[in-house]
């Protein structure tokens, strides 16, 4: 069966941006939502569990809404994923608006391993390069690992990626 991720994540991206809201706050508040469900065993099974009332988890709901400061718009979100029983697509969801937001800014995500540190001229250079082969602005992310230099880049929601290994890279180095 097909993630209903990408879809859930549009919508909430048009919301996001019909109201006008800053959407790299929408996605810290929405991360720090998936973090304090993350941290709480005792959170999920109530917002899960079909014995309990919606009104109840809303109750809930407006508890943490109200602790972690989220506009209204992203507490209505998670309320309809809870209704919709899609809770555990949370963190799905949350990289796939990620995405669409990039998309619509005309921006990707770069990851870059390298084996050794790069200095700023050398990773404004980089990301120059990778900014003309993705055809978009680049957010770049900077690993290291012994023996690899790898860049993986994201373009759109389907995640176009490319990998530029050396040759002496393992297939394990290129984990992400």
């Amino acid at each position: 069966m097909a993630s209903s991720a990408p879809r859930y994540a549009r919508a909430f991206a048009e919301v996001v941006e019909s109201d006008r809201l800053d959407a790299s706050e929408v996605e810290r508040q929405m991360r720090d939502f998936s973090e304090t469900l993350a941290g709480s065993n005792e959170l999920r099974e109530v917002l899960e569990n079909p014995s309990i009332e919606m009104a109840g988890k809303l109750r809930v709901l407006d508890g943490i809404a109200t602790r972690i400061v989220m506009f209204f718009q992203v507490r209505n979100f998670i309320a309809v994923i809870v209704e919709h029983h899609r809770l555990a697509e949370l963190d799905e969801i949350l990289t796939e608006y990620k995405l669409v937001v990039d998309e619509h800014a005309g921006a990707t995500e770069a990851r870059i391993t390298s084996a050794h540190p790069m200095n700023a001229e050398d990773r404004a250079q980089l990301e120059e390069q990778i900014a003309k082969l993705a055809g978009a602005r680049v957010r770049a992310r900077y690993a290291r690992t012994p023996r690899c230099l790898a860049v993986r880049w994201w373009r759109s929601v389907r995640r176009s990626t490319t990998d530029r290994c050396a040759p002496s890279c393992s297939s394990s180095s290129r984990g992400w």
